[in-house]
């Protein structure tokens, strides 16, 4: 029986990689990471990257492919991620694919093509971003894509969104098409009670300074870490750069990173809330793996 690629999902402080891990022991797998910041070297503290020894000898795959000043892309991830699959499947084991990065799962796992992009366009209407803030904007998308402008994006991807549009004449939420797997596959979703969530998050962060995320953002701002826009505003480091520069202190940045971290899982589960192909599990359970196992089996 060939399984399908098992897809273990949700907010970020759920378990995801623990259940990944216990899948890949039992049903002969190994882990394709689908975290957009874990793409980076040297991202370990503040990612909680699970270090080699906690890996349960079990492989796994695009894990720090990346240096902090380079930009991720959906797209080279895409054609990584189904190349990683391949690999696994020749090698007669399973892959299951780990992570809390929406768009990045759905471009692994679904028939998406994804748009042109223009690094003068891009640069054009960052510049207006720095110079005029995000109002104009979100304005502007607001007229000519409100699918994308209701979900209340960041600069970051607004300006992505008006750079498609700019380039192909169709709104980024066209290239959204309906949920169709690129391959068979299984999607399990992990969530918890919010404010056990919450509480997690705080004890999370709070682990995160006593291991070192200071030292960890010093060494990577050494090594050109603000020249990079996606790992610079990554959760944390964003936060710990202010502390470097001294306009914050270690403990504001700390509660900072806490509330960020907080919208950032609610936002997460709005996403994977809007796909009902996913099978929802509560990992406080005691059974949790073995009913996640008849799952995966039963399809």
């Amino acid at each position: 029986m060939t399984l399908p690629v098992i897809a273990v999902i949700g907010p970020t402080g759920t378990g995801k990689s623990d259940l990944s891990i216990a899948l890949a022991q039992e049903l002969g797998g190994e882990i394709v990471n689908a975290d957009a910041l874990q793409f980076y070297r040297g991202m370990d503290i503040g990612t909680a990257k699970l270090p080699v020894q906690e890996r349960g000898g079990i492989p796994h795959h695009l894990l720090d492919i990346m240096d902090v000043h380079e930009e991720a892309s959906v797209a080279r991830f895409q054609a990584d991620a189904r190349a990683a699959f391949a690999g696994i499947r020749s090698r007669g084991a399973v892959p299951i694919l780990v992570g809390g990065s929406g768009l990045y799962v759905r471009a692994a796992l679904d028939e998406i093509d994804f748009p042109p992009t223009d690094p003068e366009v891009r640069r054009r209407l960052e510049a207006e971003v720095s110079e005029h803030g995000p109002g104009p904007l979100a304005r502007r998308l607001a007229e000519v894509d409100p699918a994308s402008a209701a979900r209340n994006l960041d600069e970051r991807r607004m300006v992505r969104a008006l750079e498609v549009f700019e380039i192909s004449g169709k709104p980024f939420s066209s290239y959204m098409p309906e949920r169709e797997y690129h391959q068979p596959a299984v999607q399990i979703g992990l969530n918890i009670d919010r404010a056990l969530l919450h509480q997690r998050l705080e004890q999370r962060v709070a682990r995160m300074q006593e291991l070192g995320l200071l030292d960890e953002v010093r060494e990577l701002d050494a090594g050109g870490l603000r020249d990079g826009k996606t790992a610079s505003r990554a959760i944390g480091y964003a936060q710990f750069l202010a502390v470097i520069d001294g306009s914050m202190k270690e403990s504001e940045a700390a509660e900072k990173t806490v509330i960020a971290t907080r919208q950032f899982a609610r936002r997460q589960v709005t996403w994977f809330n809007a796909d009902e192909r996913v099978q929802w599990s509560d990992p406080t359970s005691d059974s949790m793996v073995a009913q996640v196992l008849e799952r995966i089996r039963g399809v």
